[in-house]
């Protein structure tokens, strides 16, 4: 909630989260995006498409992998939860319309910074454990 709340979304802004192994996001990714490998997360927008807006509340879906987030998160030094909460921002973001793989080089690093933005002022609030987002 507090993500969504430093995104400025309105109140009673809803979004589904998923937690699933390699197994299933790379059945996801393979499917729905046509990658035959797992992925550390994928967002799927509700307001985006054909049926976008017909619940303005709704977001959309956000699928993080625990296995490819606990790996990153040992190749990088840091606390799994912290991991998984930075690709919960990052798959957010996406749902907020920020875009890093089919915009340009300007808009991938104007998400990169307010990823890297909105993660240090969580981390510094102390948000950044399984009770504070």
């Amino acid at each position: 909630m507090r993500i969504l709340n430093a995104l400025g979304c309105p109140e009673g802004t809803e979004l589904s989260i998923s937690v699933v192994g390699d197994r299933s996001i790379r059945i996801i990714n393979r499917e729905y995006l046509a990658k035959d490998r797992p992925t550390n997360v994928i967002s799927f927008s509700l307001q985006e498409g054909d049926c976008g807006g017909v619940n303005p509340q709704a977001l959309g879906d956000v699928v993080i992998s625990a296995d490819t987030a606990a790996r990153e998160a040992q190749e990088g030094g840091m606390e799994f939860f912290e991991r998984l909460s930075f690709l919960l921002l990052h798959g957010i973001l996406h749902l907020r319309g920020y875009d890093h793989e089919r915009s340009g080089e300007a808009e991938a690093q104007k998400m990169q910074q307010k990823e890297q933005q909105l993660f240090r002022t969580l981390k510094k609030e102390g948000l950044l454990n399984p009770n504070g987002l």
